[in-house]
């Protein structure tokens, strides 16, 4: 498994919804935004997320039983740390998000 360098804007524009397609590691494709908006594009974001730990698990249980190559364990974990860490920075500013809608003065 290697990572292209082109792999982190194909991301960015998934996540802004500039992409048409997001890949879910199946051959099934679907539009970022299908089920509407923000929510579509964070349950897009979990759904990804959730597949690059799964395939960053995969990896190590292989090297574990001597069946993979470490340099794949090493690039499967980077991508699914550098996923988590986008969604707890994205969950840290819809919190505050709506923190500060509820402190405004009606």
């Amino acid at each position: 498994m290697s990572i292209g360098s082109l792999d982190a804007t194909s991301a960015y524009g998934r996540t802004l919804g500039l992409g048409n397609t997001l890949k879910t590691g199946s051959t099934k494709e679907t539009a970022p935004g299908a089920s509407g908006g923000f929510g579509g594009m964070v349950e897009a974001m979990i759904s990804d997320t959730s597949t690059q730990l799964r395939a960053a698990e995969s990896a190590s249980a292989k090297q574990v039983a001597g069946k993979g190559d470490l340099i794949d364990v090493v690039t499967a974990i980077g991508s699914a740390e550098t996923a988590l860490d986008t969604m707890v920075a994205v969950r840290d500013r819809v919190v505050n998000a709506y923190s500060d809608i509820m402190r405004m003065q009606i």
